[in-house]
C-alpha cells in the first residue's frame, strides 16, 4: 500500500510547520516503519552516476538520468510525460531504492503506477494542492536526503504560478542533491528550470496506435540541455507502449 501523508497543510501555518522538519522525518519513519527501508538513510554510494528512465531508446541516447542534479522533462498535455514519469519511477523501485512523488495538484492515479510495474510500497506519495507546498515539501525532501529519485509532478499547475518561481529556488534544489545519489526529476508543461538543470527533455506528441483502447503513442523527444552526456543526435521519435 501507498504512505500518504496524513499533512494536507491546509490551515496550517507553512513556516513553522516546516521548521520542525525532524518531528516530520520522525514520523515519516515511523509510519514507513518495515515495509520500505528509512528514506532518510544514505543509498549505496557505489551506485552508478546515470541511472535509465526504463524507456529503452531514451536511454540508448542519454545514457540515462543524472544523479546529483536536476533533470527537468517538459512538454504538452498527451506528449508521453506522465507515461514517462511512471516509467522513471518504476525502474527505480524495481531495483529496491526508495522514491518520493510531490504530487504538485493531486492528479497521480496509484492503478496507473501499477499498471507500470510501479511498486507503490517503495514509494512517497506526498499530495499537494499549491504550488507553495510542492516547493517546501521538496526542499525537506532533498535535504533530509536518503531517496534514490524525487519526482517533482507539477505539469497541472498554472503557468502563471511555475513562472513565477525564482531560478534561485531550482538551484537551491540543485546545491542540495550534488554529491548525492538523488535524482531529482521536474516534470513541468515547459521550460522553467533553465541553466539549473543539467539535463533537460522535451516531449512531444507525433501520433497515436488506437484499437478500441489506447495502444501506444509516437513521441518526438528533443535533448535541449545535457551536461553529463554527450548524444549524437539531439531530436529523434520513439514510441511509448501502453
Amino acid at each position: 500500500m501507498t504512505y500518504r501523508t496524513n499533512v494536507r497543510y491546509n490551515g496550517m501555518d507553512l513556516g513553522l510547520f516546516f521548521m520542525q522538519s525532524v518531528v516530520l522525518r520522525a514520523r515519516l519513519e515511523s509510519a514507513l516503519g518495515e515495509r520500505i527501508p528509512s528514506p532518510f538513510t544514505d543509498l549505496d554510494t557505489r551506485i552508478p552516476e546515470i541511472v535509465p528512465t526504463g524507456i529503452v531508446p531514451v536511454d540508448a541516447l542519454t545514457g540515462g538520468l543524472p544523479r546529483g542534479a536536476i533533470t527537468e522533462i517538459f512538454g504538452p498535455p498527451s506528449s508521453g510525460r506522465t507515461r514517462a514519469m511512471l516509467s522513471i519511477l518504476a525502474e527505480a523501485t524495481g531495483r529496491d531504492e526508495v522514491c518520493a512523488l510531490v504530487d504538485g495538484n493531486d492528479a497521480f492515479d496509484p492503478a496507473s503506477g501499477i499498471a507500470a510495474d510501479l511498486d507503490l510500497k517503495r514509494l512517497l506519495w506526498v499530495r499537494c494542492h499549491k504550488l507553495e507546498q510542492a516547493l517546501k515539501t521538496t526542499d525537506l525532501l532533498l535535504q533530509g536526503g536518503g531517496f534514490g529519485r524525487v519526482v517533482m509532478d507539477l505539469t497541472d499547475l498554472s503557468l502563471s504560478y511555475l513562472r513565477s518561481v525564482p531560478l534561485a529556488s531550482w538551484f537551491r534544489f540543485q546545491r542540495a542533491i550534488e554529491k548525492t545519489p538523488t535524482v531529482l526529476v521536474v516534470m513541468t508543461p515547459e521550460s522553467m528550470v533553465k541553466s539549473a538543470a543539467a539535463l533537460v527533455l522535451r516531449l512531444e506528441m507525433r501520433g497515436t496506435d488506437w484499437s478500441t483502447l489506447l495502444n501506444a503513442m509516437d513521441v518526438n523527444l528533443e535533448i535541449l540541455r545535457s551536461r553529463r552526456t554527450r548524444p549524437s543526435i539531439s531530436k529523434f521519435e520513439f514510441r511509448i507502449s501502453k
